[in-house]
Parts: C-alpha cells; sequence; structure tokens
C-alpha cells in the first residue's frame, strides 16, 4: 500500500486493518477502487490487489475474488508473489480442496500487512470445517479429520477430544458429538441446500 506519487488514501483500510475488522477489507477496498477509477487515478501499479483479493475470501465471497483476480493485469500477477499465494487459497476454496486450504495458507510467508487477516480466515475456516464435520459425520477416521482441519493427527485428536468426541485407540475412528439442536432456529433453505452439497461433495 505505498502511495508513492498517486494520491490514494489507503487510511480507511490501514484503519481497519490494525483494529482487526478483516470483513469490512473487501468493501472498503471496493469502494476505494470506483472512487479512484471514476477520477481517473492510474491506481493499478499501487493497488494491495492480495489484501483486497483476501478481504474477499475472508467473507467467502469466492465469484467476486474470481472476478478480480481475471481483471488483474498479467504484469502484475506476475511481479506479486502474495497476490498469487492469496489466489491459490482462492483456488483451493473453489475446487473445495479443504486440507489444499490449510496448505496454501502455510505454504507462504506473509507480509506483516496481511499476517493478521489471514490468521483470522484460518482459525474462522478450521471453526468452520470443523462444524461440517459435526453435520456430515456420526463417525469419521482420525486421518480424515485431521485432513479436513489442516491439522496433525495428534493435534486434530486433541482438538476433537477438547470438544466432547471421542476415540477408539484401536480403529482409529472418532465418535463424533452432535451439537445441540436449538428448537427456536429455524434452518435456512439456502444453507441447507450448500450443506447438502458439501455433504455430497465429502462422500464423493
Amino acid at each position: 500500500m505505498e502511495e508513492g506519487g498517486i494520491a490514494i488514501d489507503f487510511s480507511e483500510l490501514r484503519e481497519a486493518l490494525s483494529s482487526q475488522s478483516y470483513s469490512k477489507v473487501a468493501d472498503i477496498c471496493d469502494s476505494l477502487m470506483l472512487r479512484v477509477a471514476a477520477e481517473g487515478v492510474p491506481y493499478q501499479d499501487e493497488w494491495p490487489y492480495a489484501l483486497h483479493l483476501l478481504g474477499y475470501l475472508y467473507v467467502d465471497d469466492i465469484n467476486s475474488a474470481r472476478f478480480l483476480w481475471k481483471s488483474i493485469p498479467a504484469a502484475i500477477k506476475e511481479s506479486q508473489p502474495e497476490l498469487a499465494a492469496a489466489w491459490k487459497v482462492g483456488q483451493k476454496l473453489w475446487t473445495r480442496d479443504y486440507a489444499g486450504v490449510h496448505e496454501a495458507v502455510r505454504g507462504f510467508d506473509w507480509s506483516q500487512e496481511t499476517q493478521g487477516l489471514v490468521n483470522s480466515f484460518l482459525e474462522i475456516y478450521t471453526r468452520k470445517m470443523f462444524q461440517l464435520l459435526c453435520s456430515a459425520y456420526s463417525t469419521i477416521s482420525i486421518q480424515d479429520t485431521a485432513l479436513f482441519l489442516g491439522m496433525t493427527e495428534d493435534d486434530a485428536t486433541n482438538y476433537v477430544l477438547q470438544q466432547g468426541w471421542l476415540v477408539d485407540p484401536v480403529s482409529l475412528m472418532l465418535t463424533v458429538k452432535k451439537p445441540p439442536v436449538l428448537k427456536e432456529q429455524k434452518l435456512n433453505p439456502d444453507k441447507l441446500q450448500r450443506l447438502t452439497e458439501y455433504v455430497f461433495q465429502l462422500e464423493h
């Protein structure tokens, strides 16, 4: 986010990062990009594309991430390793390569600017994967659990045991503890459809 000689005010974006308001990053970038484009400011060489892309991934907006990636000049893609690393995470999300998401995140040395956002994303993603396993399985192997959670088998076992799961030391199978059902909570039909698709992907 070096402004150089171009008058782009990134203060709102910096504030969102410093206050860990990561869910606002994509919207702030969108608004700022529209503003500078409307003013005819040549922003492309100065733009924090990696942050913008990661901001979309943080709020699970894969389609906007793909659109942004397609719009970035090839020279910029080739000259910014962190941008390419962010896109690799996006590709793994798009193909539902759950273990690959963890590998893509951990396989790059993120800058100080993006590190907090990336760490927070991975924490939320791990929780989502755990909730998905709770919904989709009654028993699952330690090996598969470790893949989904992006952990070693020992760490994954410890993680789920803390959540009340049970382990069979002979078969190395885990018995899933289902979360309590809140009767007053109605499941959104869209969420149910997405969950059904997830389960189908897991089983095939």
